[in-house]
């Protein structure tokens, strides 16, 4: 490889260095002005179980060192969620470069929606998933069993939901991307409406605790973001017939 060939991949390295660089003293610094609210960020996240606990119960913590590391756990985690759209940026940042003009105006609102689309997903989970699904199960307990859940426990199921739902309300964006890059159209996709509904619930069944509440929760959604993304995805030619315009 020449000097010259080689220069150009330097400097991408260069700068995607910067960039890794900026975003991870962005979370520390989000990270650090959190930190002294720990506790009561865990709180805040515990509240749709600690409310439906029966009269006398709390959660518990079956080890030492869990009640410090599990809210610092949770902050990191809730520093890099609120850090997204710096993130998102960051790489805007680096790839826009290499795009073209007509992919920038395509890709900069895809970024944007699915930003929103993740917050309102676990949003979503927060505010009317965590309620109904905690409130049935603390519910079922047999008789004589005392609910005391480990706050670790507790993180650890709580991170996955919000995960599930945030990247299950992508959907619309994974179907615009679909149709853009000509794997399939609106047309073929509205014909597999059926076959999209039960893997909806499918994936609601998999993702979700074995309760019918939860799963459903995540399945209609999933269908209406469905039909949400095959509307806009008539906005989004395939590139090969962008390109030839």
């Amino acid at each position: 490889m020449r000097v010259e060939d080689s220069q150009p991949l330097i400097s991408h390295l260069m700068e995607l260095r910067d960039r890794l660089l900026r975003a991870i003293i962005f979370v520390a610094v989000v990270f650090c002005a959190l930190v002294y609210f720990a506790n009561d960020i865990y709180h805040f996240v515990a509240s749709p179980l600690i409310d439906v606990l029966p009269s006398g119960a709390s959660m518990i913590a079956t080890n030492i060192a869990t009640p410090f590391f599990t809210p610092i756990k949770l902050t990191a985690v809730v520093a890099v969620f609120l850090s997204v759209p710096y993130l998102l940026y960051q790489v805007w940042a680096f790839v826009a470069p290499a795009l073209y003009q007509h992919e920038k105006r395509l890709i900069y609102p895809l970024l944007f929606s699915s930003t929103v689309l993740f917050y309102l997903g676990v949003a979503f989970a927060y505010y009317v998933v965590f309620p109904l699904v905690f409130g049935f199960l603390t519910k079922t307990a047999p008789a004589g069993v005392a609910i005391a859940t480990d706050i670790s426990s507790y993180l650890d199921f709580v991170l996955t939901i919000f995960l599930a739902f945030g990247v299950c309300f992508e959907v619309p964006v994974a179907i615009i991307l679909l149709c853009w890059t000509g794997v399939t159209t609106p047309e073929d996709l509205k014909g597999k409406r059926p076959y999209i509904i039960v893997a909806a619930f499918i994936i609601g069944m998999l993702l979700t605790p074995p309760d019918i509440f939860s799963q459903t929760l995540l399945a209609i959604p999933m269908w209406l973001l469905f039909e949400v993304g095959v509307i806009f995805a008539r906005f989004y030619r395939p590139r090969e017939d962008e390109e030839t315009q």
